[in-house]
């Protein structure tokens, strides 16, 4: 039934009920109005104009829900649909069509996000291998020279050459971990645990965070693109806690659930609060869409944050200490 029929007949079965007692109800109307047949028409009014309104509310309903659905809805948190009313009809078309909608819009986003990360990735590689190649090498080549130039320079001078190649070789090393971070080379060479474990402990020695490592040791064998969105969340959550949280404490870990590998990271600082959720976990989300995981970020203990990436797993399980030298475990750093 169509959205105008629908209201027609609403409408129109109020009226007739209201018809029906008015010929069967022993009432009649005086000219001029006596004062008890006004307060029974204005009665009679009343309940006609209630009862309209509580049946176009039932009828509406749907439409009240869509557009709530409309106002709310997030291509970053798919799955959101609205059920349609019983039966064939203009409201129940017009929630199929929504529904059909975002699922192309669903997949939409997933696609272009698919190839915008993956031009990312792309440009980090050669970005970092830039920073290897060429960066690298011409530090080195400075160094090389300081060295000589050390060696050469009266004792005067020595100590100044020295001071520079002792900043060269810091530079040197801030260049090799930018390197690491844009392309974890680590990642491809000795698989998860490894990249894991050595990003933790970057961190740990950078940002002065005491990190807990607890890896499952029967992880299941995943995808190369799953276990980079693994590693990308991780590297963004710990960076957003070294950067907001103001935490001393973080829980990172990588558990295997039924169906589910499950990636945590706890901390003990001061939460999100009612913060809008910024640029860095909205990638979060969009990286979680690539591989069908489901994101969750959500108080954690006393006041901190808990971020969890749940990745689907049909995978037979493999010791994780084959994916790389890394020791699974619990493990401080």
């Amino acid at each position: 039934m169509s959205l105008f029929w629908r209201i027609f007949a609403l409408n129109a079965l109020v009226l007739g009920l209201a018809t029906a007692l008015l010929l069967w109800a022993p009432v009649t109307v005086s000219v001029p109005v006596l004062l008890t047949e006004a307060v029974i028409l204005v009665g009679g009014l009343g309940v006609m104009l209630v009862a309209n309104a509580a049946l176009l509310r039932i009828g509406l309903a749907p439409l009240e829900r869509l557009t709530r659905l409309m106002t709310t809805v997030d291509l970053l948190r798919p799955g959101q649909r609205l059920p349609g009313p019983p039966g064939q009809g203009g409201v129940a078309e017009l929630i199929s069509t929504f529904n059909d909608m975002l699922e192309r819009l669903e997949t939409e986003r997933a696609t272009s996000s698919a190839r915008a990360l993956s031009a990312q990735e792309a440009e980090r590689r050669r970005i970092a291998q830039e920073l290897h190649d060429e960066v690298g090498q011409s530090m080195t080549a400075v160094l090389l020279t300081l060295k000589r130039l050390a060696d050469q320079s009266p004792e005067p001078l020595r100590a100044e050459v020295r001071q520079a190649q002792e900043t060269t070789r810091e530079s040197l090393d801030e260049v090799r971990r930018l390197a690491r971070r844009l392309r974890p080379g680590v990642l491809e060479d000795l698989g998860l645990v490894s990249a894991l474990t050595a990003l933790s402990s970057d961190f740990a020695t950078h940002t002065g965070l005491r990190i807990e490592r607890d890896f499952d040791p029967a992880l299941p064998a995943l995808a190369r693109e799953t276990e980079l969105v693994l590693y990308r969340v991780a590297q963004e959550g710990l960076t957003n806690i070294a950067r907001h949280a103001e935490a001393e404490n973080v829980r990172l870990a990588v558990r295997r659930a039924p169906g589910a590998v499950v990636l945590s990271i706890a901390d003990d600082g001061r939460g999100t609060g009612l913060a809008r959720e910024g640029a860095g976990i909205r990638g979060m989300r969009e990286r979680a869409l690539l591989i069908g995981a489901t994101l969750d970020i959500a108080p954690d203990g006393a006041g901190g944050t808990r971020v969890s990436l749940s990745v689907p797993d049909g995978s037979a399980p493999v010791p994780a200490v084959s994916a790389g030298t890394a020791r699974a475990g619990k493990e401080v750093v």
